[in-house]
């Protein structure tokens, strides 16, 4: 059977059969690597009913194709948040894989505002908006920031589009120039105020981005939580820290949680049939990490079973 052939069978197994039998050592040992460097372009169904366009170069798009989601825990969690009626907050929305997850969750009476200052991303998921007739989404292209202005995307691999960054990397694949403006100018007061969830992930920029939304903080609803992707690495090549972001958030009553985020393939079989929830986090991150930030205070964060 040619390579091809038995990557979409195989793929087939580990995205439609029950269970979890073998589908780690399928992903790690053969169908990741296969489709990493024997690109599919084709369009999948996601979990949430959407279809999008992928190709498999890319690593979200790879898994979207594998397992129809990307980042699991973080999936489910917005699933377990997000009521009908909410606003859900996308900033550095990418191509909208989250985008389109809360769009089902939060319903027709609800909102999805997805900021996203790249053109491309931008573009694709405007169109993914469209063709899947997701009418609560509207787009914001820029990026989130504490200045208004321009600044510099950098793409160091574009085998990973998710990572385009403010911060120039040792090896520059690609640049664009963007639009920034502070994230409590981006989302309006009435958004604000039915706001349950706003996930920043936004590849090093978090600090300015925190620092342009606390302005806005007064005006969220006392159950509002925020994801926020910490890159401690990034941060420190400005200046900046993840305690520092922490601390911030932390004056306006917000509890840091940890919510696992790992990407290796191998772990999304068994991720996906069960989520982890969030837990306490008791020191800042030393790597790239993603923290929930609550006014609850408890030793985690427990997803309805």
């Amino acid at each position: 059977m040619p390579a091809s052939a038995l990557a979409r069978a195989l793929r087939a197994y580990v995205r439609h059969a029950p269970g979890t039998l073998g589908k780690a050592q399928l992903v790690d040992r053969f169908l990741d690597d296969h489709l990493r460097t024997h690109p599919v372009h084709t369009t999948v169904r996601l979990l949430s009913g959407d279809t999008v366009p992928v190709t498999t170069s890319d690593v979200i798009q790879r898994f979207q194709y594998l397992f129809g989601e990307w980042e699991p825990n973080l999936s489910a969690f917005l699933r377990d948040r997000l009521r009908p009626g909410d606003t859900f907050i996308d900033v550095g929305a990418h191509r909208g894989a989250f985008s389109l997850l809360a769009s089902h969750a939060v319903g027709p009476h609800g909102r999805v505002v997805a900021i996203e200052p790249h053109l491309q991303f931008h573009d694709d998921l405007a169109a993914a908006a469209t063709a899947n007739r997701r009418t609560n989404i509207r787009t914001v292209r820029s990026a989130a920031s504490d200045t208004t202005g321009t600044l510099v995307l950098y793409l160091e691999d574009p085998s990973n589009l998710g990572h385009t960054t403010a911060v120039r990397p040792r090896h520059v694949h690609a640049t664009v120039e963007v639009p920034t403006a502070p994230l409590a100018d981006l989302i309006s007061r009435a958004d604000l105020a039915t706001t349950r969830v706003i996930k920043i992930d936004v590849e090093g920029a978090e600090a300015a981005a925190i620092r342009g939304l606390l302005p806005a903080l007064p005006y969220l609803r006392d159950d509002a939580e925020l994801v926020v992707e910490i890159t401690p690495r990034l941060l420190a090549k400005q200046g900046e820290s993840a305690d520092a972001v922490i601390a911030a958030l932390r004056e306006h009553g917000f509890h840091p949680y940890t919510l696992t985020n790992d990407y290796d393939p191998a772990t999304y079989p068994q991720t996906m049939r069960r989520p982890q929830p969030p837990i306490r986090c008791t020191a800042a991150p030393k790597e790239m990490t993603d923290l929930v930030f609550s006014h609850t205070d408890a030793p985690r964060l427990p997803l309805a079973p």
